[in-house]
């Protein structure tokens, strides 16, 4: 505890400094190992390896010329005995095009990375970078990394990009990387003797296939992500966040929800409706930690947004983006349990634990548009440091707010109705407003992540007119719920003590 104590004297808030991008990046990339504590600082381009007794800043150098920009949004970090392997992506040197009608920065000098940190000779080596060197569109970043302890070598994943997308597999050794499938994919997760990986588009639907690698015969399998759904509601624009296994099964954490199970084994992927709001609240640029046999992960109120729209679609997507509906919340998930554990502001970028304590890197502000780029990032970042007994205290106090003209909205673009899915262990008080412009009726569905999962109990409400009060103490598990109709004018307001 004492070393630990050293090394957090090391640690300072993170205001906006130089650094070219769109909007915020975060700190990302938590991990303690060996007795060095890694993060890295975007978008100043900074890794960090604290010590006990010194403090080491790299600012990715032996990519390319300074000044760099970035980093990395998605904590691809990985450990193998003395090393840290740490990727994402970085201008070097970075070129902030100025402000005119359109604020913009050039990708040419953008590079793919993965680096190798030897904690026993503090030493940083450059084991691999790529770019396709064009002024708008860059090669697929590295936003997982995951160790193969078969083969001795690093699996790559890499989705958000133009070129060069997919899952590659990198020699730690020469450096080498190989390509092992084109499809784009932003995570990853080891599954047995197989690798899980999430595969699609986050910024168009989201995840729609896992592609599973094994890593013995070096074979793919493919299977779909949704097959049945525990409230008979399918999921909206599932974008993925991290995947982490546990049980023998993985766990997809998506915006609305979470994706578990193991097809592998004849256990269908089933969706769990989680926190699902008419906005863009969900487990982005975060990362889940495995913690007490379960799962620890953030899901965010502000992680990526429109700042100015300009036209008819961004202006939708710009109002989706920027709708607050709660805080950001800690979740661990024990199942059947899950259970909230923390409330915060606008993200959690990156959880990591060590000597008993849990350490959240957080967000006041999120990443931005392509065309709403600054010379320095917008926001305001620090490290939180939370006993890890939290898990077991009762739940902080929790208020969430939505207007029923979003839902309309979304019902109509997508045909979907089904919101909420609200994790009600530990909270003694539950109670559900809806101020209503009509006459109505609500569908409450009851569930819990028991596995292999089952169907939720459904109760129906006559919703009147007006202010109705809704006790939900008499529910347990996680509750979501549907109006039979859509109500522009109406609000909901659900409130946990």
């Amino acid at each position: 505890m004492v070393i630990f104590v050293r090394i957090l004297k090391h640690l300072n808030r993170f205001p906006p400094r130089y650094g070219p991008e769109w909007g915020s990046g975060g700190i990302f990339g938590l991990r303690y190992h060996n007795g060095v504590l890694y993060f890295t600082v975007a978008f100043e381009a900074q890794a960090h390896f604290l010590r006990e007794d010194s403090k080491k800043v790299y600012e990715f150098d032996l990519v390319g010329e300074g000044p760099t920009s970035g980093g990395d949004t998605y904590n691809s970090v990985e450990t193998v005995d003395e090393f840290i392997y740490f990727g994402g992506w970085v201008h070097a040197p970075a070129v902030y095009e100025g402000k005119n009608e359109k604020s913009t920065i050039s990708f040419v000098n953008k590079y793919s990375h993965v680096h190798e940190y030897d904690t026993e000779n503090d030493k940083v080596r450059l084991l691999w970078k790529d770019s396709i060197h064009h002024k708008t569109d860059w090669a697929g970043e590295v936003s997982d990394i995951i160790y193969d302890p078969y083969e001795d070598k690093l699996l790559i994943a890499r989705e958000d990009g133009h070129a060069h997308l997919g899952i590659y597999e990198l020699d730690r050794k020469t450096g080498k990387a190989k390509p092992l499938n084109e499809n784009p994919s932003l995570k990853g997760t080891l599954v047995h003797d197989t690798v899980f990986f999430g595969v699609g588009k986050n910024f168009d639907w989201g995840v729609r296939e896992l592609h599973v690698f094994d890593l013995i015969t070096r074979k793919w399998e493919t299977f779909p992500v949704v097959v049945s759904s525990v409230d008979g509601n399918p999921p909206v624009r599932p974008v993925l966040g991290d995947m982490e296994s546990a049980y023998n099964r993985v766990f997809a954490f998506v915006r609305g929800g979470m994706l578990v199970g193991n097809p592998l084994n004849g256990e269908e992927m089933t969706f769990f409706r989680l926190l699902d709001f008419p906005s863009f609240y969900a487990p982005m640029r975060t990362n889940a930690l495995p913690i007490g046999g379960g799962i620890l992960i953030a899901y965010n109120a502000h992680h990526d947004a429109i700042y100015r729209p300009v036209d008819e679609e961004s202006r939708v997507m710009a109002e989706f983006t920027n709708t607050i509906n709660a805080p950001s919340l800690l979740l661990y998930v024990a199942p059947p349990m899950v259970k909230v554990v923390g409330v915060f502001g606008a993200r959690i970028t990156s959880i990591e634990k060590a000597f008993g304590k849990i350490l959240l890197g957080t967000n006041t502000t999120p990443n931005t548009g392509a065309l709403e780029a600054t010379p320095f990032d917008t926001g305001n970042r620090d490290i939180v440091v939370l006993d890890e007994d939290v898990l077991h205290r009762r739940p902080p106090a929790l208020s969430i707010s939505l207007k029923t003209a979003a839902l309309a909205k979304v019902g109509e673009l997508f045909g979907a109705k089904a919101f909420g899915g609200i994790p009600l262990d530990g909270y003694k008080e539950a109670e559900l407003i809806i101020t209503s412009s009509k006459d109505n009726r609500l569908t409450i569905y009851e569930y819990d992540l028991s596995l292999p999962p089952g169907r939720a109990y459904e109760e129906f409400i006559g919703i009147k007119s007006g202010r109705n009060i809704i006790d939900l103490s008499s529910f347990s598990g996680i509750v979501s719920f549907k109006l039979e109709e859509p109500d522009v004018a109406g609000k909901i307001k659900i409130k946990l003590l």
